[in-house]
């Protein structure tokens, strides 16, 4: 069946498909709240950038940890209760934040984050194959890149929460005072201020996935694509010597990193220009509209030109972005950096696609690994807080300096596309 002429969601699959899709949008939103955080505690609890870095590491840390376990589970029951495993998960995690706030310490908030993020690794390990499973495999890629076109929405409203709801009301970044100058009573009563600020909109997150796992009870979902009579092992083993599967996997470990840092340290670069947290939070906002837009433009593009070619092009774009934002200096380089995640928008699902192409009956596992892969995003944004603590490096602000790391992560995903593009023909 030719690509260009398959439907991409058949209408007996339509239902599941946008119920399914609704869960794009609830990690979006739950990444892109987070992402801010970290310049949010390392002024309230007056911690290193670094330190501060260990919310991704948490955050992200919670996919690697519970990535192969979810694929066990669904493995052994089904997508449906993968995706309802993983959606109390979540609630649980979100939730949590509440006696974080009230305890006023970093580490709760860190366990809470972690276990939020075993959801969202069973949400990841299931809804990706269940939405591959939903049609014919020739519009696979094409199905994905529509389903996570919806992702970035969550991700907006998440960055506009954390601009205009957390950020812009945080006490400790106002009044043009530096938070660590203030007298020890002052502090005390600006950190329980700013916390409470912080929990709230993970709080009624909780209540709000609590209602999408109401959903999915009630909802009756195809088992398509599902299998409990494949071994772990041996679904293991096939997939070890599948190398676009195993580069796959490296390649989305890089531009997880590669996303989770534009996005992370766009606060930071920001503000070595003089820009408040809750302005350079507006930038992510811009940023997100543009990797939004060209989702959709690079879904539409897929129709006629092939992805492994998008994705080597796209890469080579970020490259280009990416290097802007290291050598130049001022409000150019910000906007270097904003346009970057033009080119980010195919990333994540055509790589996904890609590597589980030709998996066939071990996609689930498969998907578990990739999603493995998104602890890419709890490894090097310390590193890059950490180049940014050093200031400078040679004749470069250190917040310009450590954008080196985006552009190998793209060099990566660039050799990527052209191999699998290679081998094609």
């Amino acid at each position: 069946m030719n690509q260009s002429t398959s439907k991409v969601v058949e209408k007996k699959y339509l239902l599941p498909f946008i119920i399914t899709t609704t869960l794009f949008a609830l990690w979006g939103f739950a990444n892109d709240i987070t992402n801010p955080m970290v310049a949010a505690f390392k002024t309230i609890m007056e911690i290193s950038n670094a330190k501060a870095a260990l919310v991704q590491f948490a955050f992200y840390g919670g996919y690697a940890t519970m990535a192969i376990p979810a694929a066990l589970f669904v493995q052994k029951f089904s997508y449906k209760k993968g995706i309802l495993l993983g959606l109390g998960l979540y609630a649980v995690g979100a939730l949590l934040f509440w006696p974080a706030a009230q305890y006023e310490a970093f580490s709760f908030f860190l366990i809470s984050l972690y276990i939020l993020t075993f959801g969202l690794a069973f949400l990841e390990t299931t809804a990706n194959p269940f939405i591959l499973s939903l049609g014919a495999p020739q519009t696979a890629t094409r199905r994905l890149n529509l389903a996570q076109s919806f992702n970035p929405m969550g991700s907006l409203l998440g960055m506009f929460v954390a601009s205009e709801i957390v950020l812009n009301a945080l006490q400790s970044d106002k009044n043009g005072v530096p938070f660590s100058t203030l007298d020890a009573a002052t502090k005390a009563m600006q950190r329980a201020h700013d916390l409470m600020v912080i929990r709230n909109p993970y709080v009624i997150l909780g209540l709000v996935v609590i209602v999408m796992f109401v959903v999915f009870v009630i909802t009756k979902m195809p088992a398509t694509g599902h299998s409990n009579n494949i071994h772990p092992l041996q679904s293991f083993r096939r997939l070890r010597h599948n190398k676009v599967y195993r580069e796959g996997i490296l390649a989305q470990v890089f531009y997880v990193a590669a996303q989770i840092m534009c996005w992370t340290f766009i606060i930071q670069y920001a503000g070595h220009l003089g820009i408040d947290k809750s302005t350079a939070q507006r930038y992510n906002i811009i940023a997100m509209s543009i990797f939004l837009s060209s989702r959709f433009i690079s879904t539409f593009l897929m129709k006629y030109v092939n992805s492994r070619k998008l994705l080597m092009l796209f890469a080579i774009g970020g490259m280009m972005t990416t290097t802007g934002t290291i050598f130049i200096e001022g409000m150019a380089g910000l906007y270097c950096l904003v346009a970057t995640s033009a080119f980010m928008s195919l990333m994540f699902p055509t790589i996904y696609g890609i590597a589980l192409e030709d998996v066939g009956q071990d996609a689930t596992l498969g998907a578990a690994g990739l999603v493995m892969a998104i602890v890419g995003g709890a490894l090097m944004p310390p590193l890059q807080g950490a180049i940014i603590d050093l200031e400078t490096v040679g004749f470069l602000p250190a917040e310009n300096a450590s954008f080196v790391l985006p552009f190998i992560c793209f060099v990566v995903i660039a050799i990527y596309g052209y191999r699998t593009l290679k081998q094609m023909s």
